[in-house]
């Protein structure tokens, strides 16, 4: 939208990343208030402070809620490390991120889902993150939310490894790091009294919590895309990571073999 769209140039020419910054990327619809809370938690041991606020409370987007009402922000009087969140392309990014050195954590979800709930597959985003990964894998983490949901755990300890924050031995045999994947569960916060009834602002106006929590199914994408559509996607995404040497997890691959039967 409009607005998105100068906010972004905005944060391009204002906003200067730090090394310590921690930087969330997710494409629209794509998991991003679990991820949300999964990174929180995984940096700050905090998981206690769901109960009282909202992911996007404790992980502000910068589109809607640092970048607003026509104000510059001032980033670097906030404590280190910082968490920000955004949908911004990586080639619209400011500058400073990639120089920098922080940690970007980028998040997407199968082009068959992210097509039938935002209207476009994301493959361009997704590859230019997932090229950047490559060539600076211990600056920039890239996950699908299909890997997320089939080893939550594994990639909980992942994070919190990327952003220097590991779990030790102690914390795992303590239970630390399966209470988070608990806490953190969409079940879990959705039932949370701050995601029932809590608001949070964006843009200058209050947005219910619970618009937030939706049914995150891995291969939902057949109860809204045609399968003419669905081969459509496909061919854009075959043609968009051609080369890539990105694997696509094996969610991917069954949903494909089902477009094949089709």
């Amino acid at each position: 939208d409009h607005g998105g769209v100068v906010s972004a140039m905005v944060i391009k020419s204002h906003l200067t990343a730090r090394a310590t910054d921690i930087f969330l990327v997710t494409f629209p619809k794509s998991g991003t208030t679990w991820i949300k809370a999964l990174l929180y938690s995984a940096l700050h041991r905090r998981a206690d402070k769901l109960v009282a606020h909202s992911p996007h409370q404790l992980v502000p987007f910068l589109e809607s809620q640092v970048f607003v009402k026509d104000q510059i922000p001032d980033l670097s009087s906030l404590p280190e490390p910082q968490l920000l969140m955004t949908h911004i392309p990586s080639q619209s990014l400011p500058d400073s991120v990639a120089a920098s050195g922080c940690k970007v954590v980028y998040l997407c979800r199968d082009p068959w889902i992210a097509s039938s709930r935002s209207g476009t597959s994301g493959t361009s985003s997704a590859s230019s993150y997932w090229n950047w990964h490559v060539e600076r894998p211990s600056e920039v983490l890239f996950l699908t939310y299909e890997e997320l949901a089939a080893d939550t755990l594994g990639h909980l300890r992942c994070l919190a490894e990327f952003v220097g924050r590991p779990f030790t031995m102690e914390e795992q045999d303590a239970g630390v790091d399966r209470k988070i994947v608990e806490i953190c569960a969409m079940e879990s916060l959705s039932g949370l009294e701050v995601n029932r009834s809590g608001m949070t602002n964006f843009t200058e106006k209050d947005v219910p919590n619970n618009i937030f929590f939706r049914r995150g199914v891995v291969g939902d994408w057949r109860n809204h895309l045609t399968p003419e559509m669905a081969r459509r996607i496909d061919e854009i995404t075959e043609i968009k990571f051609k080369g890539s040497g990105l694997r696509l997890h094996p969610q991917f691959l069954q949903a494909k073999r089902e477009l094949n039967k089709l």
